[in-house]
């Protein structure tokens, strides 16, 4: 008798596969729940009820757009560096790149899943916004999704710098801290909220060209084109250092 050999899948089917994976690994941790749909939850009630800082009338048509870049920054930062490095750690990453499925099929999947989770943040966040009483500029939408795209783009491009060389542990502490930073520095609040030397320094990071991108669309409908072209730097020096230090393996 002789075998049948067994042949890989296609490798767009490898890839969905591996992103479907991914994306329900994702969902059942839940630490990176807490830090995905809860946290950004709980700052978007918690700026409605209060009453500072200073927003303007409606303070929500701000508040919104500033908890949707918070979503991003934590999927595509801190839970996809977290779990990054413990893949590396437990050696999953080397495995999965001698398979089939390949390295870049790997990093495929874990960026087909970041969206996927960031669409699933978005609705439901949305959700909420619209039942405080969030009413978007419709022209912004287009804009929008830009800037998500652009900011998710730069914040895993970070993320792989970050979880491609330290240890897991590191990471853990490094990505966590970095998210608290971001959280104060352009994304849930307008940069030029911040005091001046802070504001400005907010506006040329990822944080606050992705905040202040998702601020314009939403609540004035602008393309903004300055905080674009800061979050594509971002994306592209970040990918190409990621590029020559990430390691496979410890």
């Amino acid at each position: 008798m002789t075998s049948t050999p067994v042949r890989a899948a296609a490798r767009g089917t490898r890839i969905r596969r591996q992103a479907a994976f991914e994306t329900q690994t994702m969902l059942r941790n839940g630490e990176q729940l807490l830090v995905a749909f809860v946290l950004p939850a709980l700052a978007m009630v918690g700026l409605t009820v209060a009453r500072v800082p200073d927003l303007g009338s409606p303070r929500i048509a701000l508040i919104v757009p500033g908890v949707f870049a918070l979503a991003v920054a934590s999927s595509a930062f801190t839970s996809q560096a977290i779990a990054t490095a413990f893949d590396r750690r437990n050696g999953v990453l080397r495995l999965l790149g001698t398979t089939p499925l390949g390295r870049d099929g790997l990093l495929g999947g874990k960026v087909l899943a970041t969206g996927a989770v960031l669409l699933l943040q978005l609705l439901a966040l949305s959700a909420l916004g619209l039942a405080l009483g969030w009413r978007p500029d419709a022209a912004g939408l287009v804009p929008a999704v830009v800037s998500v795209v652009l900011g998710a783009a730069a914040f895993v491009a970070l993320a792989m710098v970050v979880a491609g060389r330290l240890r897991a542990e590191a990471v853990l502490a490094v990505a966590n801290l970095l998210w608290v930073l971001f959280l104060g520095l352009g994304l849930l609040l307008p940069t030029d909220k911040l005091p001046d030397a802070i504001g400005t320094l907010a506006r040329w990071l990822p944080s606050g060209a992705l905040g202040d991108a998702l601020r314009s669309a939403l609540a004035a409908g602008e393309w903004p084109l300055a905080s674009w072209l800061v979050l594509a730097g971002w994306a592209a020096v970040g990918a190409l250092v990621a590029t020559r230090i990430f390691r496979w393996s410890d």
